[in-house]
């Protein structure tokens, strides 16, 4: 047998129904694209569905699913986070923070000594063991184990946790690096010296067969145009900020669009903008199409996105994109598709909606642009076709 009749290995902190989350989606759905493509495919994750708990609510051991082997360790987690939490206050304060509070910090929450184990016993019994994303433990301790046949999918956003010293061996010493976009692999480079085997190959997005609009509209009782969120309801993911410029357009609007939401995590709306904003909850894949399709605009206020899929299932959906110009990444995709709007503060967020609301017939127009741009760079077929040219030549 040689080295690549061997299985490639992913690595995601949590896998499986239910899980939300962009690298997590990433990792899933390129598993399952290689598996059908013929490759030897484990993955090889936690217990835990929800990243909020790390509750172990998947059973251990070994599934097939979909042709991918799945493989689950039990979630360890420390119950007195209060060293971790004051720690983690000063690192997204910008403050220096020495290497042994860093290492106490990365293990103070989630740890999966299972998982480090089999790697220890098993890493040569993979072509690639493929990480994602950096900031987890399972990358960080995971990725030492066997760095000459390891690739880190870092996911990686312009935040300080991106340039500890922990997290910089994985970024110079791993076999090579995947990125999901151009701006991602710049800031890569600028935070440490990149293996030269790193690549751009992106995410996939897979097109829905058809949308049902009109049938959301009528299961959520929702009628006239309004603004769709979907995703992490976080401080991290621009919804505290989001929720701040809903207020701001209240004022100087006679009548905002409202928001309509659906994901994970507390919505928050019992003050402020809460008679603009409708939760719907969590949403299928299915119908969270349908709330694209349905909508006027879609809006990402994150700042932190390495790829952002969402505003990819926007524009498929034939849906305006208005998102946080201070997002590099999304940003980039908004100037090359000319599928969406930009805004820097809550006045330009204010007139992004005005517009939205007032000349729709604008607003379709330059959406018209997302379908076509999402199509070419980020179908599945052409994602998997990058990532096998890469095998080819480097594995």
């Amino acid at each position: 047998m040689t080295t690549r009749d061997l299985p490639i290995a992913f690595v995601p902190p949590r896998y499986g129904p239910g899980v939300v989350g962009g690298a997590e989606a990433v990792v899933s759905e390129m598993a399952a694209g290689l598996a059908a493509r013929g490759h030897r495919v484990e993955v090889l994750t936690t217990c835990a569905r929800d990243h909020y708990t790390w509750a172990n609510e998947f059973p251990a051991g070994e599934l097939l699913v979909d042709g991918v082997t799945v493989r689950r360790f039990p979630a360890v987690r420390d119950t007195d986070g209060r060293d971790r939490h004051v720690i983690g206050n000063k690192i997204l304060a910008g403050d220096d923070v020495d290497v042994l509070d860093q290492y106490r910090w990365i293990n103070g929450d989630l740890r999966v000594p299972a998982l480090y184990d089999h790697l220890v016993d098993h890493a040569r019994d993979y072509r690639l063991i493929v990480f994602a994303p950096y900031m987890f433990w399972t990358t960080f301790a995971g990725a030492s184990v066997a760095p000459d046949r390891t690739v880190v999918m870092p996911c990686l956003h312009d935040e300080p946790t991106a340039y500890l010293d922990v997290f910089r061996p994985q970024f110079e010493d791993s076999y090579a690096l995947w990125f999901l976009s151009d701006p991602e692999r710049a800031l890569a480079e600028r935070i440490a010296r990149v293996p030269r085997r790193s690549a751009v190959l992106g995410a996939g997005v897979h097109v829905p067969a058809a949308y049902d609009p009109a049938g959301f509209r009528a299961r959520h009782d929702l009628d006239g145009p309004f603004m769709l969120y979907a995703g992490r309801r976080e401080h991290g993911k621009g919804w505290v900020s989001l929720l701040d410029h809903l207020e701001t357009a209240r004022h100087v609007l006679d009548a905002p669009l409202r928001l309509v939401t659906c994901g994970v995590g507390e919505a928050g709306i019992a003050s402020g903008p809460a008679d603009l904003v409708v939760d719907v909850g969590y949403l299928t894949d299915e119908e969270r199409s349908n709330a694209m399709a349905a909508a006027t605009a879609y809006v990402q206020p994150s700042v932190m996105e390495s790829f952002s899929r969402t505003i990819m299932e926007a524009w498929l959906a034939g849906t305006l994109v208005v998102a946080n110009d201070a997002s590099a990444v999304v940003r980039w995709h908004c100037e090359r598709s000319g599928a969406g709007l930009t805004y820097r503060d809550r006045f330009e967020f204010t007139e992004c909606v005005r517009l939205v609301r007032d000349d729709p017939v604008l607003a379709e127009k330059i959406a018209s642009a997302g379908r076509p741009y999402v199509l070419e760079h980020y179908d599945w077929a052409k994602v998997l076709d990058r990532v096998e040219a890469w095998l080819g030549e480097h594995a």
